[in-house]
């Protein structure tokens, strides 16, 4: 009896350690395209992933997003500036900048 309710208390069933092992896995490429900087995971929109700049945004240009295009943003005051490049030859793409209006802190 008491080799029977040891075996069926088992901390984590088959399916259970499946998911756990992808949950993993997931976990472990979001962060490896983050150590990277693929512009995939940087914000861009999907409408602006037009890296031949032929006009149309192909499924290829999507994903060439996550392996073959990086991105480095920065920031000079209220100017913040995304520059693409593919990471091959470090040859840039383009280069998108934006001004950020910040509100002061107002003092009471």
């Amino acid at each position: 009896m008491s080799a029977n309710t040891a075996k069926t208390k088992k901390r984590f069933s088959t399916r259970r350690k499946a998911l756990l092992g992808l949950v993993v896995i997931a976990l472990g490429v979001v962060g490896w395209l983050q150590y990277i900087g693929a512009a995939g995971i940087s914000g861009i929109p999907t409408k602006e992933m037009d890296w031949n700049a032929d006009g149309t945004v192909t499924q290829q240009e999507i994903m060439q997003s996550f392996y073959a295009v990086g991105v480095t943003k920065t920031s000079q005051g209220q100017r913040e500036c995304s520059e693409y490049y593919w990471r091959e030859g470090k040859r840039s793409i383009r280069v998108d900048c934006r001004t950020t209006m910040a509100t002061e802190p107002t003092k009471e």
